[in-house]
């Protein structure tokens, strides 16, 4: 797909999110697109930073996190900042991501603030390496995991493979993720794997049910040995981004409601 048409795609999900009745501030996209791993019938998903409503914060009204399905069967995650701010703080690389990639919307509202939090990138992508690190290991524990289970969504993609493609994909690319990461390179380069033909053979089923099994387990391995390794270390959290992330939280709720 195009810029041009992803473009179109991300307004028709901010404009699905502001149907529903929420107040975005900025819309990123995450996924393939992102990994330059996308094909002709990739989905395009986002995820969304919302403000709350006066009401909601006086009330102490647990902050929105939901997932919305548009009506082309497409996926826009929104959470409230404050949820959204704590999954950077947590270094899940599916939210850190949407501050990186190219295809995104920000609000006239808090376009400096937006703005601001996408130049903190790269501090905020090692705010906590070992948590990072740990985050990275579990997702590619939960892509094995899920390799042959039989999800309702998936017994297509099984009854033809013998597992699902996409998910082998992913540990291969969490892996290679992991190795970079930890040898110093940025979060953007990282996002771009340096075997990408490989990673959509892969994500395409070219390999048979044995071989995606022993790739699997190989990976798995070398995975368990990177956080092994990692973490004979010594990692220092960031505080001054945790700091920087709440002032950017409490300008942008003063902002909003006038308050000086």
């Amino acid at each position: 797909m195009d810029r041009e048409a992803l473009k179109i795609r991300l307004n028709e999900h901010l404009d699905f999110v502001k149907e529903k009745g929420y107040n975005p501030i900025y819309l990123g996209l995450y996924g393939s697109q992102n990994y330059s791993l996308d094909y002709e019938h990739s989905d395009v998903d986002t995820k969304a930073i919302v403000i709350p409503t006066f009401e909601e914060l006086v009330f102490n009204t647990s902050p929105v996190s939901t997932e919305l399905e548009l009506p082309n069967g497409e996926h826009c995650d929104v959470k409230d900042i404050r949820l959204m701010f704590n999954n950077f703080r947590k270094q899940n690389i599916n939210f850190i991501e949407i501050i990186f990639t190219p295809f995104f919307i920000v609000s006239e509202f808090a376009a400096d603030e937006m703005y601001y939090l996408r130049g903190l990138g790269e501090d905020i992508a090692r705010f906590n390496p070992k948590k990072a690190i740990d985050c990275m290991a579990g997702m590619a524990q939960q892509k094995f995991c899920a390799l042959e289970k039989e999800f309702p969504s998936k017994l297509e993609v099984l009854e033809m493979y013998g597992y699902d493609p996409k998910q082998l994909h992913h540990i291969v690319r969490l892996r290679e993720f992991m190795e970079r990461y930890i040898n110093g390179e940025s979060f953007q380069n990282c996002l771009i794997s340096g075997h990408k033909e490989y990673l959509l053979r892969i994500k395409m089923g070219e390999f048979p049910l044995e071989v995606a099994r022993q790739i699997a387990k190989v990976e798995m391995e070398k995975i368990k040995l990177l956080k092994e390794e990692f973490e004979k270390k010594n990692h220092e959290v960031n505080e001054q981004v945790n700091a920087q992330l709440n002032e950017l939280v409490l300008k942008i709720l003063k902002k909003q409601f006038n308050i000086n």
